[in-house]
């Protein structure tokens, strides 16, 4: 009602008194609670920036529920060979790749399955990537049935209208899964089964998710290393999760871009996202004609200008090219028409 909440310090202040007197909160890291504390504080400040878009307040969770806890300057320290001690008790667990620079924070995450992974944060103070400049720019265009295609305009050359196919893994998973869930539904709450058949269903989409993160990575290291620029249009995520649903999650354009732009600035590429309202797929990429309107089952189109046919993918992606060459005055390209609301 009023927009206030306990805010981090004083909630910091009134758990520094539990843990005098109950030996629970003594077991916890002290840096751990204070992190808590951050993540409810910026929980909150959400929950009040975003209260009339439908946003829920925070809430408490179960024990079996919380995922992670973070540890910054104190409470772990790292001992010989693959141990570290957290509190007073000492773990061991399998080193990955070796720890290279100054730890920053140190944060255990535990798995729908049961399993814990420690996340490190660190410090090295160089950049691991080596720079490769192409000299080549290129315009993207999500699709439902192509999941990029691409028109690059390089300085040399132009290709036109490559395509990269998803794999759609969850779709190839489908019958697995659903049998998976059908086993579940079925067992007894609260048996034994019913946590194992839970387990079996939980490792099904988390191969899922493995996969696609996975071939995300590649897909990402790949367009980086042949394109400077990279150039697509800004996404309504909402919107085409609402009319397409469980495709728009199989394909997850969203975690792609993420992706993308995590390595894009790790190789000091440029990712640009041009308006969305933008008419892309209905300007003509050769005279620059707009069409009043275009059906999405319309694939192909002739201009009524200049007469040649367009196709709606390639088409969108060459006009995305050139916008997005425009916005960074990059490259011979015509000067972008100004987004038309539709």
């Amino acid at each position: 009602m009023w927009g206030k909440h306990l805010n981090c310090a004083k909630l910091q202040a009134h758990i520094a008194k539990l843990r005098k007197r109950n030996f629970f909160w003594q077991s916890v890291g002290s840096q751990a609670v204070q992190d808590i504390c951050q993540r409810i504080e910026k929980a909150y400040q959400l929950f009040f920036k975003h209260n009339n878009k439908g946003v829920r307040p925070p809430g408490f969770k179960k024990v079996k529920k919380y995922k992670s806890f973070t540890l910054k300057q104190a409470g772990y320290k790292f001992l010989g060979g693959n141990r570290v001690k957290i509190g007073s008790r000492v773990y061991q667990f399998w080193k990955s790749r070796e720890i290279e620079g100054t730890v920053k924070t140190l944060t255990i995450k535990r798995t729908p399955l049961g399993e814990l992974f420690m996340v490190i944060v660190v410090d090295d103070g160089s950049n691991s990537e080596v720079e490769v400049k192409t000299g080549k720019i290129a315009g993207f265009d999500f699709g439902l049935k192509t999941f990029l295609t691409c028109f690059s305009c390089g300085d040399a050359t132009r290709t036109d209208g490559t395509k990269i196919e998803s794999p759609q893994f969850f779709k190839q998973s489908l019958n697995s899964i659903t049998k998976a869930s059908r086993l579940h539904s079925k067992k007894s709450k609260g048996s034994s089964n019913r946590e194992r058949a839970r387990k079996n269903l939980v490792r099904k989409y988390e191969d899922i998710s493995n996969l696609r993160r996975d071939w995300f990575w590649k897909l990402a290291h790949q367009l980086t290393d042949k394109f400077d620029v990279l150039c697509f249009e800004t996404l309504n995520l909402k919107g085409m999760q609402r009319l397409w649903g469980r495709k728009i999650s199989d394909l997850a354009f969203g975690e792609f871009i993420q992706i993308l732009e995590w390595v894009a600035k790790k190789k000091n590429k440029l990712v640009i996202f041009i308006d969305q309202w933008y008419p892309s797929s209905k300007t003509c990429s050769g005279c620059g004609h707009v069409l009043e309107s275009l059906d999405l089952s319309i694939r192909e189109w002739r201009c009524p200008s200049c007469q040649s046919v367009n196709g709606r993918d390639e088409n969108a992606s060459k006009n995305i090219c050139a916008v997005g060459a425009s916005t960074v005055r990059l490259g011979d390209v015509r000067r972008a028409t100004p987004a038309i609301a539709v």
